[in-house]
């Protein structure tokens, strides 16, 4: 039986069932640790805007006009006389104009984009982030000393000049800014703040928020350490992943995604206890061999690289942070840690490669057994996910050996008694919104999103079963 908890994450809040009985001091208990690893599909190319750049050429005409005294929110700095303007040749870009200084700042000109949309404008560096700018009369930002920003988008027309106005609260004050473009179709900014998807991505206010029982760690690639949420240009499976099992779970979570595309199972992922073997005439290297393989009889020459070297490169990037847990997160200090599900999202590379094509399955049985010894694990759950542009009924032959093997290992199909209730595959290619695995999806932020979201669902209902 379930009692519905109602539980804040930053800005938002998340509804969630939470066991009646056998329910302990929350702080007592070890931090739930999910281990996210793969090649470019796990590292995530999901696109957040439409493209985010320094603002430059958008600009015309900006002028920096100078009064007296510093910033007085009381004042009506447009009927005011300045003591001094200032045109400013540059704006934007990496060195603009220098402002004068010497007083309350407010710069104003026009503004003109190439391409009819959604935008949204970040004007400001550090301290100079301290001001308000209007656009069309519209303010599209305003961040106070010591205040977290507030945005809205503006709707601009190709080749219209609309006036805009920046009025800066402190001394800072310089002509640098990004604008983003936000009704992209396929990006995170369309899909929450105009098609109403993930809604729990924003705040009341319109702003990307974060949870504040999920922390996302990144080593390698795509890395960063913060309270979940929206942190970059681009998103990985990572975001709906942790929204799912930060909701279901009572304990705070750790997500921890160690990857690097590019790389394949057959080889740079070749788990350790890999032995080599005889294919077609040729040797494939075993874990820590080089080169990838040799013919046979012959005296391999090691290259820079061996079986194995992104394994090795990705988990003990990820032991690193958790042998020093208290150090990495001193917000969860003396709370320790439980391992209690991986995630794997990958496959790319490999169907480049028969050989490896048809030793996948092998090799990712191997994987499964391999992690859970190596962090001491046992009972981990494992979720496996498949590329996304390989259906059921595809026809090419190294693609569908994968999907086979992915397949294979899912403890429903029977074949691996010992992965029954611990070992999940999703099968992404209902989620996909087009492209493939080495285009990134076309860095389409519903397919990261949704099959995060899957990948969620899939650990939970392993970790829920009785």
């Amino acid at each position: 039986m379930k009692l519905n908890k109602v539980i804040k994450a930053s800005g938002f809040i998340v509804a969630m069932g939470v066991a009646l009985m056998g329910i302990s001091n929350a702080e007592d208990k070890p931090i739930k640790v999910f281990i996210l690893s793969g090649q470019s599909n796990m590292v995530g190319a999901g696109k957040v805007t439409g493209g985010g750049s320094r603002w430059g050429s958008q600009f015309i005409d900006p002028v920096v006009s100078v009064y007296e005294g510093i910033y007085n929110p009381k004042v009506n700095y447009d009927k005011l006389k300045p003591i001094k303007t200032q045109k400013l040749e540059k704006f934007g870009g990496g060195e603009p104009t220098r402002y004068p200084g010497g007083g309350a700042q407010v710069t104003r000109g026009f503004i003109q984009v190439r391409e009819t949309g959604s935008y949204l404008f970040r004007p400001g560096y550090g301290d100079s982030e301290n001001n308000i700018m209007e656009v069309d009369g519209q303010e599209a930002h305003r961040k106070e000393s010591g205040k977290e920003a507030v945005r809205s988008e503006v709707k601009l027309t190709a080749g219209k000049k609309v006036p805009f106005k920046i009025t800066y609260l402190t001394k800072n004050a310089d002509g640098l800014g990004w604008i983003d473009r936000m009704d992209v179709p396929g990006t995170l900014s369309t899909l929450v703040g105009h098609q109403g998807k993930y809604p729990y991505l924003r705040n009341d206010k319109g702003q990307w928020t974060s949870r504040d029982d999920v922390w996302y760690k990144g080593v390698v690639t795509a890395t960063g350490s913060q309270w979940l949420g929206v942190a970059s240009g681009k998103i990985g499976p990572e975001l709906g992943f942790g929204h799912v099992v930060g909701n279901e779970i009572d304990d705070p979570v750790l997500v921890l995604k160690t990857s690097q595309g590019n790389r394949s199972l057959g080889w740079d992922f070749l788990p350790p206890g890999s032995e080599s073997y005889e294919q077609d005439g040729k040797i494939y290297a075993g874990y820590k061999e080089s080169p990838e393989s040799w013919d046979k009889g012959t005296e391999p020459k090691p290259i820079g690289w061996y079986a194995g070297k992104q394994y090795d490169d990705c988990f003990v990037a990820a032991h690193e942070v958790l042998d020093n847990f208290d150090e990495q997160f001193p917000h969860w200090k003396g709370r320790g840690f439980e391992i209690v599900g991986f995630v794997w999202w990958q496959g790319d590379k490999d169907r480049y490669n028969a050989v490896h094509a048809g030793r996948y399955e092998k090799n990712l049985v191997h994987l499964i057994e391999t992690l859970r010894t190596e962090f001491k694990a046992p009972k981990a759950k494992f979720v496996v996910a498949t590329l996304g542009q390989t259906a059921k009924d595809n026809s090419d032959v190294n693609e569908k050996l994968i999907l086979d093997a992915q397949l294979a290992v899912d403890g429903k199909s029977g074949k691996y008694p010992e992965f029954k209730g611990n070992v999940s595959t999703v099968y992404t290619h209902p989620l996909s919104q087009g492209g493939a695995s080495n285009s990134h999806y076309n860095g389409n932020a519903q397919t990261y999103m949704d099959v995060g979201l899957a990948m969620g669902e899939a650990m939970m209902k392993m970790l829920e079963a009785k």
